[in-house]
């Protein structure tokens, strides 16, 4: 008889930081056969093509996913877990389950979704052994230690090896039960905070970083290692940056390692910056002038404080504000295009008044109503683009707002893709200056730009964390509180 393996998971990066409840509306569910059918670029692919190679029967439950935003919206998360389950306990017997988690998902009014969900399952799946792929930003947590066998995180940011992350897990699983072996898992905690965009791993430190990774996981009796860097832009006690090593079946040296590598990690931590050009705002706008004027456009800058796929509310008008009163940016010709607001009133009285129609509605500061105040000077309306399909069915519009190209979103979504624009009529190629709610480049934008800058602006994803009105936060917390003597402990079970 074949081994059965059920697959699923929830998987998003949420912001405390942002207002917004991240709700049914917001999310999208796989489930079933659709959840085998779907060839994607995604751990829980990789991890069903892996298995599936192996022999083994895979069971569908449901994966549930979403943009990065504010913490879940507890009654629907309450429903999407008592239905995923629902698919365990309907699957019964199971060999194993392979995961795809993210490790930085919040539940409004309940906390930490990985924790609480592992711990449902193992109710129900006391004995058989529990994989999951993470996010390179998962927050460990004393919970998910304790219910899970083991965990392998992304190697790659951006995140490039989404894939063939799921495919490690999905070996662990093969591996444990065709061996028939006892994994064992050791944490190391490390108080440090750090933001993607001081983090890619094409660059130094966590090109280094990485690479002590991939070394260690070539020792004998050694599954998978890990940097797990946490998530800033939630205020959460766990927050900080684990080393986690998840060893065939011998503590000792999962524990042996687990060190080495935080000692290494923890060694690193001055060496953490932004290494692609990076201004305050005002700054910024200097800069991109300069650069227009000397006949390098077009620039691109990242408005980073107010970036949705880290999770922030994408409705912040404070750097629109500065642009729009800059004699030059504000005048460029053709106009420099702001991608872009996230304004579904706005959106909604766009297609009602049509192209050339004039929009009265105030623009911006709808749900983060302290960070910033609406831009109501009015709009008219130069495009229209109905359920795009590479923003989840949202729908776009194009605005005149004081002489800029303000695309507007009617709802939650990345903002990282020229094709947004391109969907609207704008070609990126041509424009002098182009602002997007960003913190480092993606690839598609990236390709534009003949020369980028990151603005240290305002909002829920502020790069500059001392910023942030953190309450629940542990302390010491490197870069926060300078410079410490610090200790580092192994996270252990409960």
């Amino acid at each position: 008889m074949a081994l059965r393996v059920l697959v699923g998971g929830m998987h998003h990066e949420s912001d405390t930081f942002n207002p917004l409840v991240c709700g049914r509306q917001d999310i999208w569910v796989r489930r079933g056969n659709d959840l085998l059918s779907h060839k994607g670029n995604d751990s829980i692919s990789g991890a069903i093509a892996t298995l599936q190679a192996a022999g083994i029967e895979v069971i569908p439950s449901l994966i549930a996913r979403a943009v990065p935003n504010g913490e879940w919206d507890l009654s629907y998360y309450k429903e999407l877990k008592e239905e995923f389950l629902g698919y365990i306990e309907k699957s019964l017997p199971l060999d194993a389950l392979c995961l795809s988690l993210h490790g930085s998902m919040r539940v409004k009014g309940l906390g930490e979704a990985e924790g609480d969900l592992l711990q449902a399952i193992r109710k129900i799946c006391p004995t058989i052994p529990i994989f999951s792929s993470l996010d390179m930003h998962a927050t460990m947590t004393v919970a998910m230690l304790e219910h899970c066998n083991g965990f392998v995180g992304y190697k790659c940011a951006p995140h490039t090896d989404t894939y063939e992350t799921g495919i490690h897990a999905a070996q662990m699983v093969i591996k444990t039960l065709k061996e028939g072996l006892k994994p064992v898992m050791a944490a190391v905690h490390l108080p440090i905070l750090i933001a993607g965009e001081q983090s890619e791993t094409s660059v130094q430190p966590m090109l280094d970083l990485i690479g002590y990774l991939r070394s260690a996981e070539k020792q004998k009796g050694i599954l998978a290692c890990s940097y797990l860097l946490g998530f800033p832009w939630a205020d959460v006690a766990e927050n900080g940056v684990t080393a986690l090593v998840v060893a065939e079946e011998d503590a000792h040296l999962a524990n042996e390692v687990a060190m080495q590598l935080s000692e290494i990690f923890w060694s690193r931590r001055y060496d953490f910056g932004f290494y692609n050009e990076t201004h305050e705002s005002a700054d910024a706008i200097t800069a991109a002038k300069k650069s227009i004027l000397s006949g390098i456009y077009p620039v691109v800058i990242s408005d980073s404080g107010d970036n949705p796929t880290a999770g922030s509310s994408q409705d912040v008008t404070n750097f629109l504000k500065m642009v729009i009163n800059d004699p030059v940016l504000g005048k460029l010709d053709p106009p420099l295009c702001y991608q872009g607001i996230y304004d579904p009133v706005v959106v909604q009285q766009a297609f009602e008044v049509g192209v050339g129609g004039l929009v009265t509605e105030s623009l911006g500061s709808r749900f983060d109503t302290k960070t910033s105040t609406p831009i109501t000077s009015g709009a008219r309306v130069k495009a229209l683009c109905p359920h795009w399909e590479k923003a989840q069915g949202s729908d776009l519009a194009l605005l005149d707002v004081a002489g800029v190209d303000v695309v507007v979103t009617g709802s939650h979504v990345g903002c990282y893709d020229p094709e947004m624009m391109k969907a609207l009529g704008v070609v990126p190629e041509k424009c002098k200056c182009i602002v997007v709610k960003l913190g480092y480049l993606e690839p598609e934008i990236r390709k534009i730009a003949k020369r980028s800058m990151m603005a240290l602006t305002d909002g829920s994803t502020n790069e500059v964390f001392s910023r942030l009105p953190y309450r629940n936060l542990s302390h010491p917390m490197y870069p926060i509180d300078g410079d410490f003597e610090y200790v580092l402990e192994y996270l252990k079970k409960a």
